[in-house]
C-alpha cells in the first residue's frame, strides 16, 4: 500500500487543524490539499479496514466472527510490537521539527524514550497494552475496542485509564532515576 504523506501548510494554512467538514468543502471545490489532508487524517482507519477486507477470505466460520476478528487485531498488536521492537533504530517523525544535524541529542532522547515505552508496555498486563495499543496508537474508539475485544466499553476504559497510570508511574520512576 503506498504510504500517503503529511500536507504542507498551503498558503499559511494548516490543513491538519481544520475540520473533516470544512476539508470535504474545499475538496469538493477542487482543493487537492484538501483531498490530501482527508486521505492522510483517515489513512489509518481505511488501512485497517483494508486488512479486515484481505483478510476476510481466511474466516472459516469455525469461530464467531468476533472472536476472530478480535484475534485478527491482537496479533496486529503482536506483529506490529514485534517489528518495532526489531528495528535498530527509530525514524523521527518529520512533525517533531527536531533538527539532528543542529539538535542531535534531542533524537536521541525520542528513541529513548520510545524505547522505553515499548519497554513499559510490555511490563503491563496484556489486556491493558492491548487497549492502550488500539486507543492511542491505532486510533480505534473504545466501543471498537471493546467489540473486537469482547469486554464491555467501561472495561476498555478501565484498561486504558490504568495501563497509561501505570505507564506514567514507571516513566516518571526512569525521569528520577
Amino acid at each position: 500500500m503506498r504510504a500517503i504523506r503529511q500536507p504542507l501548510r498551503e498558503r499559511g494554512l494548516d490543513y491538519a487543524s481544520l475540520s473533516d467538514p470544512v476539508l470535504v468543502t474545499r475538496a469538493k471545490a477542487g482543493d487537492a490539499a484538501a483531498l490530501e489532508a482527508l486521505c492522510v487524517r483517515h489513512a489509518p482507519r481505511v488501512e485497517r479496514l483494508a486488512k479486515l477486507c484481505v483478510r476476510l477470505r481466511q474466516f472459516r466460520g469455525e469461530a464467531q466472527f468476533s472472536t476472530w476478528l478480535h484475534r485478527l487485531v491482537v496479533n496486529t498488536c503482536r506483529d506490529v510490537a514485534e517489528r518495532q521492537r526489531s528495528r535498530t533504530h527509530d525514524a523521527l517523525p518529520d512533525e517533531l521539527g527536531v533538527d539532528v544535524e543542529h539538535d542531535p541529542t534531542r533524537g536521541v532522547r525520542i528513541s529513548e524514550l520510545r524505547r522505553e515505552l515499548c519497554d513499559s508496555l510490555a511490563d503491563i498486563s496484556p489486556e491493558q497494552a492491548q487497549v492502550i495499543v488500539l486507543k492511542d496508537a491505532l486510533g480505534y474508539t473504545f466501543e471498537e475496542i471493546a467489540a473486537a475485544a469482547g469486554m464491555p466499553v467501561g472495561t476498555a476504559k478501565c484498561h486504558a485509564h490504568r495501563g497509561r497510570n501505570r505507564l506514567r508511574e514507571r516513566l516518571e520512576r526512569r525521569d528520577v532515576a
